[in-house]
């Protein structure tokens, strides 16, 4: 159960705990307090712009737009508040006014958001992937409706680099994994296991060592998160499979905090909200390119899976936007009409899906 936000605030350090006699007639005319939080440290880079963009802008942008007001900000990162399963509970029930929400988390809560994990090889950037989730969760009504049902404002689409393979032994070609136990969050047991190996689901914490005790045989894993784990000291073998960019939450404010701000202290954070989605995209575009050849540096044996392995792995693959569509509209949701929004949105923005997973719903 998650302690009281009262309570929880009172052990952490505000970012602004200076006085603030000084500070300049308009702040104090209108001192505003906000929490921004989030379950993952400021290392990540959906997280890092929590603070370089949003934090760290708004009171300048207040000041050159005339505002009588400022945000006095506490900022509680790296689980501080909260778990990292606990991101929308935190912020749906104001323990943190607002901050990074894992929608993978969040499967039953946020079946919308998760899309993009019944369609892999549907992207080839980031641009691609984090453009088409922000359309929709600005146009479509039911996506809208999704979050305003956990009383959250949504404003910014996170994104990771796509997935690839850390192994043990190299992975030359598809049937090479068979009879292997793969790491990977549960989500990704569908795309694995059609492939003849087993998903032993866990947490990015727990993969170096499990790989290390034989737990598991590699990891399916992007590439941004792998590096700072060195995976590739226990899994040297580095299959850049690239199963496309995705997204997985974003930035959120609690709606009833959102609802009591001035207006020009909302209109700040929504612009930089957008901003955040920019910043953490381009983290992504900049540390993938940069991990791979750490990789390569360090010792790893670094390969790129061949154009026919990938399009033979999709192929391989249940009809995962059938099953999604099909467990999503049981809820009530209008899955069927987002998958094919969906994927014209991707195609929109300039992806070649190696499959279009709306093709028999």
């Amino acid at each position: 159960m998650l302690i009281s936000r009262r309570t929880a605030l009172s052990g952490i350090a505000s970012a602004a705990a200076l006085p603030l006699i000084g500070r300049g007639k308009a702040f104090a005319q209108n001192t505003i307090p906000l929490t921004m939080a989030s379950s993952h440290p400021l290392v990540i880079p959906w997280v890092g712009p929590l603070k370089s963009v949003i934090v760290d802008k708004s009171n300048a942008m207040l000041e050159e737009r005339g505002s009588d007001s400022r945000i006095e900000w506490t900022e509680a990162y790296g689980g501080t508040l909260y778990k990292f399963t606990e991101t929308l509970e935190a912020v749906t029930t104001q323990l943190t006014d607002m901050g990074w929400i894992g929608s993978l988390f969040e499967p039953a809560a946020l079946p919308l958001q998760n899309i993009m994990y019944s369609t892999p090889f549907a992207t080839q950037t980031v641009a691609q992937a984090i453009n088409t989730m922000n359309k929709l969760n600005a146009e479509q009504p039911a996506m809208k409706e999704e979050w305003a049902r956990q009383n959250v404002s949504f404003f910014g689409s996170c994104v990771s680099d796509g997935y690839s393979l850390y192994t043990k032994k190299p992975i030359e070609k598809l049937s090479d994994l068979e009879g292997l136990k793969i790491l990977g969050g549960v989500s990704l047991a569908p795309w694995i296991e059609p492939l003849g190996a087993s998903l032993v689901a866990t947490g990015i914490p727990q993969m170096y060592s499990q790989v290390q005790t034989g737990v598991g045989d590699g990891v399916l894993l992007i590439s941004t998160g792998a590096y700072p784990l060195k995976l590739h000291e226990v899994a040297p073998y580095v299959t850049r499979v690239d199963t496309g960019p995705l997204t997985f939450g974003g930035f959120g404010i609690n709606t009833d905090t959102y609802e009591s701000l001035p207006e020009d202290v909302q209109q700040v954070l929504a612009e930089l909200g957008a901003e955040y989605s920019k910043a953490n995209a381009a983290l992504i575009v900049e540390r993938e390119k940069s991990v791979y050849e750490a990789f390569a540096a360090e010792g790893a044996t670094v390969t790129d899976m061949p154009a026919e392995q990938k399009q033979e792995w999709v192929d391989r693959l249940p009809d995962l936007g059938v099953a999604w569509v099909e467990a999503v509209e049981a809820t009530g949701a209008p899955a069927r009409d987002i998958m094919k929004i969906f994927m014209e949105t991707v195609q929109a923005e300039g992806a070649t899906p190696l499959r279009d997973w709306s093709a028999n719903i």
